[in-house]
């Protein structure tokens, strides 16, 4: 049965992939898939507890920094919250992501330990005009680059605020910018924005040919800084073929 199996699977991708090279692709599939690509890492501080964590996928990316004694474990509550919520398959509207930290924000709560977490999260909606979506909740910051121009900031960060969904009085910072073939998005958490600064981050971020080298610039000056806290840098292009 096993060999009758895997001999009719291997029919199949016969004949997928002869159709494929005649270009008899069915009926509706894309011709193109528009998405990020993306590169990230976290330069571990020189203390002793690691506070951030990071989820990378096709059309949503998060960054999270906790605090606390268990700084790491509400981290990855925080981030384990936001991709079983699907923020990129639910809604189109800001609020949507809205409830997504909310959701978070209790999780960490329930956990009855006395975590804290911050969030910077960002999704792209394959809408008629390609956009994407950002929320961003304590010390981090959220970037965009226009291929060939400038970064901008998109957020404010709230220094001290720690709570996941909820910096100081006024909710998480939530807003929509559109995008182009060849745009930036970054995050970068607090730990980064202390070691480099707002100004050279700016700098680095619409640098280099590729999200890649971009990010390995950051980290031979990062490791010039040798911060404190755990800095998270995350880079990503988006792209539609």
């Amino acid at each position: 049965m096993t060999v009758f199996v895997i001999t009719f699977l291997l029919g199949c991708l016969s004949v997928m992939t002869v159709r494929g090279r005649q270009g008899n692709w069915p009926a509706g599939m894309p011709v193109s898939r528009s998405r990020l690509v993306a590169v990230g890492g976290t330069y571990e501080g020189g203390q002793a507890s690691p506070s951030d964590a990071y989820v990378v996928q096709e059309r949503m990316i998060a960054a999270a920094r906790g605090a606390g004694g268990g700084a790491h474990a509400a981290a990855a509550l925080t981030l384990g919250t936001v991709v079983a919520a699907r923020p990129q398959h639910g809604g189109v509207c800001e609020e949507d992501l809205d409830e997504c930290a909310q959701a978070a924000h209790r999780a960490v709560r329930a956990s009855g330990d006395g975590l804290a977490s911050a969030l910077d999260l960002v999704v792209l909606d394959r809408t008629e005009t390609p956009r994407l979506r950002f929320l961003h909740a304590g010390g981090g910051t959220i970037w965009h680059c226009p291929k060939g121009g400038q970064a901008r900031l998109l957020t404010t960060p709230a220094y001290g605020e720690c709570r996941a969904g909820l910096p100081g009085p006024f909710g998480p910072q939530v807003g929509t910018v559109a995008l182009r073939p060849g745009d930036r998005v970054a995050i970068a958490s607090e730990g980064a924005l202390d070691a480099l600064g707002a100004e050279r981050l700016k700098v680095l971020f619409a640098a280099g040919a590729s999200p890649a080298s971009c990010l390995d610039r950051i980290y031979d000056e990062m490791a010039a800084q040798e911060p404190k806290d755990d800095a998270t840098v995350i880079i990503a292009e988006f792209v539609t073929a």
